[in-house]
């Protein structure tokens, strides 16, 4: 993990392109972070404990104030798992409302006990879920430490609560996974339809630089979004053209022409599985 300058005020640290194991300790995703007058505000947590703690090493390398928020993009495992150290610190987790509803459900706790046994000893029994301390349910604009963040809700996409959140002095967007870079999404239970047209609610941005969910920082919006925009219209052209035909889904898949995208790190690991939750919600959709 090495900290790396975004803008005047804003750092983040780079997850590696892989699933979690315990030899990496969960660190597949992306955090970041602002100094502000005040205190420093962390977007996203990390996928354990340990990984929270090597973050505040590294913005203990950039300023001594101490971490007073962070905001969460979404409740996947990979960018929370951390939160409990900075709550024991005494930061203030802010989130949207929806996520609620993943954190009391049989998925989360199936999800923590899977992890507990796939991720130890980075998350094991102490390791819990923490519910944001403010629940925001629209666009909401906080003043911390005199920097204005805005906060922009952009679910159902990758998740119901996704958000995105906006540094417009120096036009930072952290995207959370509405943005992945260099390698191929993960799909799962997303609308894919709605993060499709949320994406373009991200171009609306005036940002000169996003920080994406997964991958390296990004410069050039609309290209650098092209990747996760293209790779879900075809999932969604290729999938509903066969659950509209009621073609079984493995014949699907395998006549389907991958090429674009199979060069990509982790195809083969998420590929089928996107694909085939990505039929799922085509059939469901054709049926409305």
């Amino acid at each position: 993990m090495q900290v790396q300058r975004v803008s005047p005020s804003a750092w983040y640290v780079e997850g590696v392109s892989a699933l979690g194991t315990s030899a990496n300790q969960n660190f597949i995703s992306n955090a970041a972070f602002v100094v502000t007058a005040d205190g420093v505000v962390v977007i996203d947590a990390l996928g354990s404990p340990a990984l929270a703690e090597r973050l505040l090493a590294q913005i203990k390398t950039v300023t001594p104030k101490p971490v007073t928020h962070v905001l969460v993009t979404h409740y996947h495992a990979d960018h929370i798992y951390g939160l409990q150290t900075f709550k024991a610190m005494g930061a203030k987790i802010v989130a949207h409302r929806a996520a609620k509803e993943y954190l009391n459900s049989e998925t989360a706790r199936l999800r923590m006990e899977a992890s507990r046994q796939q991720l130890a000893p980075w998350v094991n029994d102490d390791t819990r879920l923490v519910h944001a301390d403010q629940w925001i349910d629209g666009d909401t604009t906080l003043n911390l430490g005199g920097v204005e963040f805005q906060i922009k809700p952009v679910g159902p996409s990758h998740t119901p609560e996704d958000i995105a959140v906006y540094m417009p002095s120096e036009k930072v967007l952290f995207a959370g996974d509405l943005v992945f870079r260099s390698r191929i999404p993960y799909v799962g239970q997303a609308d894919s339809r709605h993060w499709i047209s949320a994406m373009e609610t991200l171009l609306a941005f005036d940002a000169a630089v996003i920080v994406p969910g997964h991958g390296g920082l990004s410069t050039e919006s609309r290209k650098d979004m092209q990747l996760t925009r293209d790779y879900l219209v075809y999932l969604r052209s290729t999938m509903g053209q066969a659950a509209q035909n009621l073609e079984p889904f493995e014949d699907a898949y395998a006549a389907t022409d991958w090429t674009q995208f199979e060069h990509l790190p982790l195809f083969r690991v998420a590929n089928r599985m996107n694909a085939y939750n990505t039929y799922l919600l085509l059939e469901h959709e054709s049926k409305q």
